[in-house]
């Protein structure tokens, strides 16, 4: 049962009071609490009570700026987390959880506990509060792209340049700790992240955070289980279609690292939907070669000299043609982030890669002729123009054979074609993903030219080995050449000086495999190169920083600069996240090339002592041919010697044979008997003991049924007696039942007459009122008629005097007959009154009888009078 003091202990404890628990000792009392709601059923109201408790606790107790005080509340919250509910948890996430994951002092424990309350919430299946769970859900994901710092937003960046260094490092932890969440939940609950997801993906402006989740989402421990269903969600659709109308360069750099990272997941757990993605993602492929550096525009390139707009616009717009986007989709598209002057277009050569590794010959075949390919596919294209008007021909095969040039001859471009290559099975069936990630590099000449090099390589160097790129890249043994530095930036004129040789000094260093070492490193900008935004006007402005900074000529170059460092910034990420998981799959590679290598070593030497155990064993061989020759020559000669007796001897094992097979015959003729008479014999002994057991039992049962037999007899009997007396009972009812009927035809009667006598005496008023004017009219009439008139009152008179003395008689006989029927009824009703209460003596009798003691005689059955 819930313990009614916890609430007191929990007080005590934050208010550190004298005689208040350890930590660990009030974790434990929980523990226990959460243990007994476990095992009792219906325990909501209580932990209902137990969370208004804490709440008043939290309002009257708790200190935000206490950070012991958040750390001991959260470790109560994480340990009652079992029997919170989601909807308990997300009350918490403003008061507590939120605050504990913006702040960077937090011991890492207390963030854990508010990360797994967080996650427990998300996870938590619970139809009630399915609703409030999936809007808690939505408010995460939100939370991350529109509270957390944005790389891809130019008014982030200025923000957070003028930010001090606490509060940066708190929006550091903030998103940290909110893209965690997001990790671990998706590593649980893959298909809901992945969902929503989607759903913020048509936003455009949350399109570039968004694939910088995914990327960091591809690089968790279970990711094999999200990428597995993947391609069943209409999540990669929106990436495919991203990557097809987006003219963001960025994003589609990220996109495309995403679906380098996925391509192997899919070769492994989804082979049948790669299979059918593969035309769309050629003709991605196809859009990158496509893709071409934008040129700058006026408003980008700040020069003295005019320069004809639309000239310039013209040109654009044949260099790099905007595709429509075709009206059967509904897609924003994304258009450039940063404000950059000449950015440069994703690479397609790890997308290459990859595919080429795959599906070489289809890879090839599209590249002959990318539209033909793609309409036998029955793709059809994303753009209101046609395959043919969308893809330059030009322009991918003179990307295509650069490509092709620097990566090696798949092998199995002899053997398969590309029909054949998608009908049998892939020779990449059974690699995991660390092979094929490993393989997959290794076609690219340049990664190859290092790999042949560590391992051929013996104490002197190979200039033949050596990468196309830059020499910077060999493992030269000889002493390395002196380190140089690059020269800082000068700003002190106003203006960034920056030499062309420095900054391609610079480039070629970062680019290469060089070990760097950064000198005065800083977390924030110069100053100097924000001197522009300083001196504004200070007439207010409700434009955001970066708009105010481009409506500024004089500082142009400085909203430049902060596009090109942020998407630099990001795509530097970008390719670190993608070099660290090359880097994770490589060594999972090289740990499994390590065991195989183990493995050889141990077969060799195994093979090493099989090869010295063959010598021995050809010794001995060449000794036993030698005297298996002297035994035949020994057995030849005793064959001819012997050769009258073995035919003897055959006949005689001829006839034993034949006497033995009929010994054979006739034992086998008896145990067949033997066998049938022992499962007989076997079965009437089943049969008769079941027999017995039935016996048994039926005996057994009789014995114990037998006094409920006798009392079955009884209540038969009794049964039968109360049959009679109910026979009786309604033969009496039914009698009843006439009386009351006739009873009530009498009263019918009596009400008539009663109506017939007050329409009768009704009707000798009116008489004796036509009398009494029938006289007036005799007295004034004349008087030879007085003789008819007496005869007429007479004649009139005797009938009616007649009927009054018979309706008198009938009164006075139908009231003697409802006085006698009164008095039946009345009779009636005291017999039906002495039968109920002896049906309830009997019932009573009946209920007190024990079962196995002798019927009594019924009371029913005794005479008694009837009234």
């Amino acid at each position: 049962m819930p313990n009614p003091a916890l609430p007191r202990l929990v007080r005590s404890t934050l208010e550190n009071a004298p005689d208040a628990l350890s930590l660990n000792d009030l974790l434990s009392v929980i523990d226990e609490f959460v243990l007994d709601c476990a095992s009792a059923e219906d325990q909501e109201p209580e932990i209902n009570q137990l969370g208004e408790d804490l709440q008043s606790i939290y309002d009257e107790v708790v200190d935000h700026s206490c950070l012991q005080q958040t750390e001991i509340f959260l470790a109560i919250l994480y340990h009652l987390g079992p029997v919170l509910s989601s909807i308990s948890v997300i009350s918490w996430f403003d008061l507590v959880l939120r605050p504990a994951l913006r702040e960077p002092k937090l011991p890492t424990q207390a963030v854990s506990h508010a990360k797994e309350l967080i996650i427990s919430a998300l996870q938590k299946a619970n139809e009630i509060y399915a609703d409030k769970v999936r809007d808690f859900r939505r408010r995460l994901l939100e939370l991350y792209l529109l509270d957390a710092f944005n790389e891809s937003s130019g008014d982030d960046v200025l923000e957070w340049a003028g930010l001090d260094e606490e509060e940066r490092i708190k929006r550091t932890h903030w998103k940290h700790n909110l893209e965690d969440i997001l990790v671990k939940f998706g590593n649980e609950r893959p298909e809901d992240l992945l969902n929503e997801v989607d759903q913020h993906f048509a936003t455009r402006s949350s399109r570039l955070q968004l694939l910088t989740l995914l990327n960091v989402f591809s690089c968790a421990p279970n990711f094999a289980t999200a990428a597995e269903i993947l391609p069943k969600l209409p999540l990669m659709q929106s990436l495919l279609l991203s990557l097809f109308l987006d003219n963001s360069s960025t994003a589609c750099t990220l996109g495309v690292t995403l679906i380098v990272k996925l391509l192997p997941f899919f070769a492994v757990h989804a082979r049948e939907d790669l299979k059918s993605m593969l035309p769309k993602l050629l003709a991605i492929l196809a859009r990158i070669m496509c893709w071409k550096q934008r040129r700058a525009s006026k408003d980008r390139v700040p020069t003295g000299d005019e320069v004809d707009v639309d000239f310039e616009k013209e040109l654009e717009q044949e260099t790099n043609p905007v595709l429509t986007i075709s009206p059967e989709i509904t897609w924003d598209r994304l258009e450039m982030v940063f404000n950059v002057a000449t950015p440069m277009p994703p690479s397609s050569r790890p997308y290459f890669t990859i595919l080429y590794y795959l599906y070489p010959s289809n890879v090839l075949k599209f590249l002959r002729d990318p539209a033909q390919y793609l309409t036998d596919s029955n793709t059809p294209s994303p753009y209101l123009e046609s395959w043919k008007d969308a893809l330059d021909q030009d322009e991918i095969r003179r990307r295509s054979e650069n490509l092709v040039r620097e990566h090696n001859c798949h092998p199995l471009l002899i053997w398969r074609d590309a029909i054949v290559e998608l009908e049998q099975r892939e020779f990449w069936m059974k690699y995991d993903i660390s092979r094929i990630v490993s393989e997959a590099a290794m076609l690219d000449i340049r990664n190859l030219a290092v790999g042949l090099r560590a391992r051929y390589i013996s104490g002197r160097p190979s200039p033949s080995l050596n990468p196309p790129e830059s020499s910077s890249t060999t493992s030269d043994p000889r002493p390395p050449p002196e380190s140089h530095s690059i020269k800082p930036i000068d700003l002190s004129s106003g203006k960034a000086v920056i030499s062309l040789q420095d900054m391609i000094d610079t480039t070629i260093a970062l680019k290469s495999k060089l070990d760097l070492e950064v000198i005065q490193p800083t977390s924030q900008w110069p100053h100097s190169l924000f001197s522009a935004i300083g001196v504004s006007s200070p007439e207010p402005n409700d434009l955001p920083p970066m708009a105010t900074l481009e409506q500024d000529p004089n500082s142009l170059h400085v909203a430049q600069a902060i596009s090109g460092l942020q998407r630099e910034v990001l795509l530097l990420r970008n390719d670190l996240n993608f070099e660290l998981w090359l880097s994770r799959e490589n060594a999972k590679h090289i740990a499994r090339l390590y065991q195989d290598r183990i493995l050889m070593k141990t077969a060799e030497t195994e093979r090493q002592g099989l090869y010295n155990k063959l010598r021995k064993y050809r010794t001995q061989v060449t000794r036993l041919e030698k005297e298996l020759r002297d035994h035949k020559m020994q057995a030849s000669n005793a064959k001819n010697k012997y050769a009258d007796w073995n035919a003897e001897l055959q006949k005689k094992l001829k006839e034993l044979r034949d006497e033995k097979k009929s010994w054979f015959l006739e034992a086998a003729t008896l145990r067949t008997a033997e066998k049938e008479a022992r499962a007989l014999f076997d079965a009437q002994g089943k049969l008769l003991a079941e027999a017995s057991k039935q016996v048994f039992d039926l005996s057994t049962q009789k014995k114990e049924n037998q006094h409920k037999i006798d009392r079955l007899h009884d209540y038969e009997r009794q049964i039968e007696q109360h049959i009679k007396v109910q026979s009786m009972w309604d033969e009496d009812f039914a009698k009843f039942k006439e009386q009351e009927n006739d009873i009530s035809v009498m009263r019918s009667q009596y009400k008539q007459m009663t109506l017939r006598l007050e329409s009768m005496e009704a009707a000798q008023v009116e008489l004796e009122e036509l009398a009494r004017g029938y006289r007036r009219q005799i007295q004034t009439l004349e008087a030879q008629l007085a003789q008819m008139r007496r005869k007429v009152t007479t004649n009139s008179r005797t009938p009616f005097v007649e009927g009054m003395a018979a309706l008198q008689l009938e009164k006075v006989a139908l009231s003697e007959t409802n006085t006698k029927l009164r008095e039946e009824n009345q009779v009636l009703k005291d017999e039906v009154e002495e039968l109920q209460a002896m049906v309830q003596l009997l019932k009573g009798q009946h209920s007190r009888q024990s079962l196995i003691s002798e019927p009594r005689a019924s009371p029913i059955l005794s005479p008694r009078p009837f009234h």
